[in-house]
């Protein structure tokens, strides 16, 4: 039996009178790439897709999968519904693809060794999926552009070294290249093949240049990367170097530099940290801007607006990163690397106006640009772009955006790599929906477990981290009655005057005296004990309940997920079957306050078909107790993601040496269509659940701190009890 909740108005039924909304981007479907494998495949197998571009018309998408030597084509005719148009082998590694109207030219690595580099130039017609033409490179191409015209192809050889040898510095032979190759009636001549020297032009290694991206302009001017000799260089359609000058250095301010500790700490510098820019578009004639990933020694977490004689117009420097941090897409586990590693970079025109997209490897996400004034960018927009962008392509003249995202993560039973889109419309922009932008002081968050709502103030919630952060244990404070909901303020919680440790916190809800009780999640095996924490109203620990020997003795690693008071009682889901609890069957467990007393009920949860099904949060509410229980799964897989309600008159608690109630339940709200309405995959951790002051209900899910997570957190209300 369903209940039915009543749908609070949402502030876009609002604006629906409104003469002229906003155009926003916001994404509308996502495609996995295993779905172009042929029938009978090994879907098992690892693949991905990376670099991406598309037909003419724009009806058909074709991407670079290296882990399985192919592209792949899918049919966007309809972007809400992507279709799956088979994979093309290619004989070796694809690196890099471009289109000239439907005919892909794809650079495919070769080589048999780092100092035998070799590759070819496949030209596919995408319609036959046959090839039409294979040119011999002469080393390992890394980045195909083709001109605005159809003219000719560039390619950057790169001819890449070897990491494990010599410390894994340059200066490893042979020496990279550019080559350039004539096309005529959409086919390229191998015979014309133009090979440019670009030794000696840069500062670190200049006997050997490692070419990483390229692009051509409305000119026929041709930008290259050295990304590992942080060098720029402007060729000429004639392959002359017109131009070439080093790419810099920028000082970072106010950046995590530090990965010992699971803590975002935004107080360190890097001063004069290379650039080494990745990926390069031009935005006109003049200028190009460039996605400063990095690689050997530097990466500058930002990106870069050059004008083509090497004056640096604009640097984001810290900028981007922040954005990022704020909702929630800082990967602290690369803090001593290079942050949130912007990778890729996209140009293109949208009604006029010139937008430059960011896209960050390791944040998983996509800042849009208006670089009207290429010296004065505004940041529009960020998008969650799925794991591991690598590559984007812009449709304007189907208002589209695509992202291809490399990480599969079939190997841990997670996500698999998407293709995914997004498209420019009237409206509200979907994403974020939890930020801290707007505090006067930056706050890094993320991995939100338990929730609770304010007794008294309406939309006012509070939230923990859980031990991802487990170095810095935190209470935010969340303002649901903004678009989107803003955490406003984060309290550390604290032991000793030091943030507290060996805490896994999936649990808060408020003691009624302006401070909080916790419950943490233990881990015996990492001296994590399975306990409740009351702290006051500044964070700091007032006293330790560890379980009682009756629970000691039967727990398990998957302990206290959610907590609520009800009166004198605390009750708290424990996520799945501990030693003595019958097969589907956990412990929604009691502890009074006052007496001190422990009990428990039995809650009957859905047996999984794959995998396993817990509780993640628990909520106490008038006549009605309510959980939120889930799978284990994602994205297809993903079956069971709901709330239920619980009578609270059959709460009663009994003793734990005794036999304990079985609960009944009610389901209240399927969650998988909510977050299939993001147009991504199901995510897998629903873990949050508050009902504010009003009686509204609040629903968030956890990102793993963006550790193989596409840093996605979802915040939504799903209306009025």
């Amino acid at each position: 039996m369903n209940t039915r909740l009543t749908l609070a108005v949402s502030a876009l039924a609002l604006m629906a009178g409104a003469a002229q909304a906003e155009m926003n981007f916001n994404r509308i479907a996502s495609f996995a790439t295993p779905g172009n494998m042929a029938e009978g495949e090994d879907r098992a197998r690892e693949t991905s897709a990376e670099i991406i571009a598309a037909t003419k018309d724009g009806m058909t998408l074709v991407y670079t999968d290296s882990p399985l030597g192919v592209i792949g084509r899918i049919d966007i005719t309809d972007p809400r519904a992507p279709k799956p148009l088979g994979n093309i082998d290619m004989g070796g590694e694809p690196t890099s693809v471009a289109v000239i109207g439907s005919t892909a030219f794809v650079g495919v690595n070769t080589s048999e060794s780092y100092t035998d580099p070799s590759g070819r130039l496949a030209v596919i017609d995408l319609g036959t999926g046959q090839e039409e033409v294979s040119c011999d490179l002469g080393g390992q191409p890394d980045s195909v552009a083709v001109a605005k015209d159809g003219s000719f192809v560039a390619v950057a050889i790169e001819n890449e070294r070897d990491e494990d040898l010599g410390d894994g510095r340059v200066g490893q032979m042979p020496a990279g290249t550019l080559a350039l190759l004539s096309v005529a009636d959409g086919i390229a001549d191998c015979d014309s093949l133009q090979t440019v020297d670009l030794t000696g032009l840069a500062e670190v290694a200049p006997e050997d240049p490692e070419p990483e991206f390229v692009d051509i302009n409305s000119l026929g001017e041709i930008v290259v990367t050295l990304q590992e000799n942080n060098h720029i260089a402007v060729v000429s359609p004639q392959g002359e170097v017109i131009a070439h000058f080093s790419a810099g250095a920028v000082d970072l301010e106010g950046i995590d530099a530090t990965d010992e500790r699971g803590a975002l700490v935004f107080t360190e510098s890097q001063p004069g940290r290379l650039r080494e820019p990745d990926a390069v578009k031009w935005i006109d004639d003049t200028h190009f801007a460039t996605a400063n990933e990095g690689d050997m020694d530097g990466g500058s977490r930002g990106w870069t607006i050059f004008a083509k004689d090497g004056t640096v117009v604009y640097d984001s420097g810290t900028d981007f990163e922040r954005a990022l941090i704020q909702i929630g897409h800082y990967p602290d586990k690369r803090s001593d690397a290079k942050g949130v590693e912007p990778e890729s970079i996209e140009t293109a025109i949208f009604d006029g106006t010139p937008l430059v997209f960011v896209g960050a490897e390791r944040g998983s996400a996509v800042g849009v640009y208006d670089v009207t004034d290429p010296a004065n960018p505004v940041l529009l927009q960020v998008l969650p772009s799925g794991i591991g962008p690598e590559g984007y392509v812009a449709l304007p003249e189907r208002n589209l955006l695509v992202s291809a995202n490399e990480t599969d993560l079939v190997e841990d039973g997670g996500v698999r790599a998407h293709v995914m889109l997004f498209e420019r419309a009237e409206g509200e922009a979907a994403y974020p929906t939890l930020t801290s932008a707007g505090s006067d002081k930056l706050i890094g968050w993320g991995a939100i477990s338990g929730m609770v709502g304010d007794a008294e103030q309406p939309g006012i919630l509070y939230a923990v981290n859980d031990s991802f952060y487990g170095y810095q244990p935190t209470i935010f404070t969340i303002d649901a009655t903004a678009k989107p909901a803003r955490i406003v303020s984060a309290l550390p919680v604290t032991r000793g005057g030091a943030p507290a440790q060996k805490l896994d916190l999936e649990g808060v809800t408020l003691d009624g005296e302006g401070g909080f009780w916790l419950a943490s999640e233990g881990n015996t095996d990492k001296l994590v004990p399975h306990a409740l924490y009351h702290v006051n109203a500044k964070g700091v620990i007032k006293e330790e309940i560890g379980i009682p020997a009756a629970l000691s003795a039967v727990e398990k690693r998957f302990g206290f997920e959610g907590i609520t008071k009800v009166g004198d009682t605390l009750w708290m889901a424990v996520q799945r079957e501990w030693g003595d609890d019958p097969k589907n069957h956990v412990k929604l467990v009691a502890y009074n306050t006052e007496t001190e007393e422990w009990g428990a009920v039995l809650y009957p949860k859905a047996a999984a078909d794959t995998g396993w099904t817990g509780l993640s949060e628990i909520v106490a509410q008038g006549d009605w107790f309510y959980v939120v229980e889930r799978d284990n799964q994602i994205g297809d897989a993903a079956k069971i993601k709901k709330i239920y309600r619980i009578p609270a008159s059959e709460m009663v608690a009994a003793p734990l040496d005794g036999e304990l109630t079985v609960v009944s339940k009610e389901e209240v709200r399927d969650l998988i269509p909510d977050l299939k309405a993001w147009g991504g995959y199901v995510v897998d951790k629903v873990e949050g659940l508050a009902i504010d002051a009003t009686g509204e209900m609040f629903v968030s899910t956890d990102n793993d701190g963006v550790d193989d997570s596409s840093g996605e957190t979802f915040f939504w209300s799903i209306g009025k009890m």
